[in-house]
């Protein structure tokens, strides 16, 4: 592979879109891997100097599905980023990609510069994170509510459990605890988490902070830590605060 290129490993069982993928990402100056299904994406990034720099994960595919993948993939590699395409658009298919790993996601049919666009953020996000733990100031561990969380790691721990957690989710907890007690709008949390070139809907947003409580939160039900303040954001409520 070419080290001064980006290397995008493309996982989609329908030949025309997966040929497109190609096409458009090459004539970008990516250099892509492009495998039919998902027994064929966990191989590719298996084999010996199979290092990818980001994932377009199908869902619904042959053999494993996305699903299947995307949890195959983050036991060997917590930070790459992936995407998953989905045609079918339920809200319930994308919380189960953003549990399990997925980065984002992206619904059928998409623009090529939507997808273009999301691609660029992701890879920049990665850079910067890889150049400051290449400094060694990936931070340090911080208190978040009642939670600790651990950069290091990308751990929280909660009375007494440690449960992982994703580069988007650590983004957060990090925007959040700079910034105590104040609105966050969702425009400002998706700008600083996601990128200014993001061109999702702050549903995203919501189903992230979701997620987020759930690891979190003594009480996800009833969060005291990470407050809704509705028709505008979240605002964080440190341990001991009044909300």
């Amino acid at each position: 592979m070419n080290d001064t290129r980006k290397t995008i490993l493309v996982a989609e069982d329908d030949a025309s879109i997966r040929e497109g993928l190609v096409d458009t990402l090459e004539s970008e100056g990516y250099s892509v891997v492009a495998v039919a299904d998902g027994d064929g994406a966990v191989e590719a990034f298996g084999r010996p100097g199979g290092r990818f720099d980001l994932v377009l994960l199908d869902i619904m595919m042959p053999g494993r599905n996305g699903y299947d993948v995307c949890r195959d993939l983050r036991k060997g590699d917590a930070l790459v980023p992936i995407l998953m395409l989905t045609a079918k658009g339920e809200e319930i298919d994308k919380v189960v990609g953003l549990e399990i790993g997925a980065d984002d996601y992206i619904t059928k049919p998409f623009g090529i510069r939507e997808l273009l666009a999301r691609i660029a953020a992701a890879l920049r996000r990665a850079d910067a994170r890889d150049s400051a733990d290449g400094r060694g100031d990936r931070g340090s561990g911080f208190e978040f509510g009642e939670a600790q969380v651990d950069p290091l790691t990308y751990e929280v721990r909660l009375a007494g459990e440690a449960v992982p957690i994703t580069e988007r989710e650590l983004s957060l907890l990090r925007l959040f605890a700079a910034r105590p007690r104040e609105v966050l709008s969702r425009d400002y949390l998706l700008e600083e988490a996601w990128g200014v070139e993001y061109m999702g809907t702050t549903r995203t947003l919501d189903q992230h902070i979701a997620l987020l409580r759930k690891k979190i939160e003594p009480d996800p039900g009833s969060p005291s830590t990470i407050v809704t303040v509705h028709g505008i954001g979240y605002r964080y409520v440190p341990a001991g605060a009044s909300g």
